[in-house]
């Protein structure tokens, strides 16, 4: 069976994990220090550090710190930075510095103010010819791949076949090269599961069912079954 290509760490763990309703409040702090645990845990699958909002696009000096320290203190092995083609010197400095990038288009969580809301990308010939244009410039500014989020699978499809860089799409159809999900959503552990998203067990009812088994047990008696003494165990 294949493994898992790569794990991002993303600021999604602002919403399934800290109830924030957007991904703006996470930290770089935050970031870097799942990109530690995850980076430690993990042996043989690239670690991909998301870069949060204002961690980048400040100063040129500061982005690259920021997202060099994502390898150098992190452990990761690239960062993913949002944004088309405005994004693109920057990537190119920092792909000239051998860090890795990972681009993002179409739905940009980060920019839900500036955009009115969440709303689906490639909607019409227009759209598309401009998420074409922005995945071929941040493809000559060097990253190695493409994440498509919820662009229309049509759009997704034009992308895939006019780049060479791997498309990675959630909620964007069947046609990008590979799929990413937030693994909470994947598990049955958000509140709120996106309708693009297939949920393979419900990990949120198990819990709470085991957890009210252990509080019935404690209350009738049948937890702990005896006495535990450390000093016993340690003789053993």
């Amino acid at each position: 069976m294949k493994s898992i290509d790569a794990v991002l760490v993303g600021d999604s763990m602002g919403n399934v994990e800290y109830g924030y309703d957007n991904t703006l409040p996470v930290t770089y702090e935050q970031i870097l220090d799942r990109v530690k645990v995850v980076s430690s845990t993990l042996e043989k699958i690239p670690v991909i550090a998301d870069m949060p909002f204002l961690s980048y696009g400040i100063s040129l000096e500061s982005d690259i710190c920021n997202c060099g320290n994502m390898l150098k203190i992190g452990g990761a092995n690239g960062v993913k930075i949002e944004g088309g083609r405005e994004k693109k010197e920057l990537i190119r400095r920092l792909t000239d510095l051998g860090i890795a990038v990972q681009g993002h288009i179409g739905l940009k969580p980060q920019h839900f103010n500036r955009e009115g809301g969440y709303k689906i990308a490639g909607k019409n010939e227009k759209e598309t010819e401009e998420l074409v244009q922005d995945a071929l410039e941040l493809e000559k500014a060097g990253i190695f791949s493409l994440i498509l989020e919820c662009v229309t699978e049509e759009a997704a499809k034009i992308i895939t076949e006019n780049t060479k860089v791997s498309t990675i799409g959630i909620g964007s159809g069947k046609y990008c090269d590979g799929q990413i999900s937030v693994v909470n959503d994947l598990l049955g552990l958000s509140e709120y599961i996106p309708s693009f998203t297939k949920t393979y067990v419900q990990l949120d009812s198990i819990i709470e069912k085991a957890l009210k088994q252990w509080t019935e047990d404690i209350i009738t008696g049948k937890f702990p079954e005896k006495a535990f003494h450390r000093k016993d165990e340690m003789k053993k």
